[in-house]
């Protein structure tokens, strides 16, 4: 699979955010290497807190494809989703999620929380990060400034 074409595409929907004044973050839904669905963050646009870029990608490739079950699918994003946004992935049956920056505060997909990923139990989602984080610590350099204030191992 192409980590960087679709990151990349992930990227685009998070400058989109970007621009309509919403947090930066993109996701897209991929499957047999091809884009079933967009999703970025508009939860300032909105004024809908769920308004998360992945429940976005997840909502649009559930509508696309017809069903509720994402097998076969994972899921790009700029930023290592949260723990409502990890249950909707595991909800959903999600093959795998793959994030550029993990998010030291609210990250739940081997960040912080840690719900998904190998070593939990239970757990059968596949978990890839860090693709072109030098990038998105560009785009959020929020989320680098948390990082480095709490240090190594917080």
């Amino acid at each position: 699979m192409n980590y960087e074409l679709f990151m990349r595409a992930a990227f685009g929907e998070a400058q989109a955010a970007m621009s309509a004044s919403d947090v930066p973050d993109g996701a897209v839904a991929v499957m047999d290497e091809a884009m079933v669905a967009r999703g970025r963050d508009a939860r300032r646009s909105s004024g809908d807190p769920t308004a998360h870029a992945v429940l976005q990608a997840i909502r649009g490739a559930s509508h696309r494809l017809g069903r509720m079950s994402l097998a076969g699918v994972s899921i790009f994003c700029v930023v290592e989703p949260c723990v409502m946004c990890a249950g909707a992935l595991l909800a959903a049956d999600i093959d795998g999620i793959v994030y550029a920056l993990g998010d030291p505060a609210e990250g739940a997909c081997g960040g912080r929380h840690r719900l998904v990923g190998q070593g939990v139990s239970g757990s059968r989602l596949r978990v890839v990060s860090g693709i072109l984080a030098d990038e998105a610590a560009e785009l959020r350099p929020d989320l680098v400034a948390i990082a480095r204030d709490r240090g190594p191992g917080s």
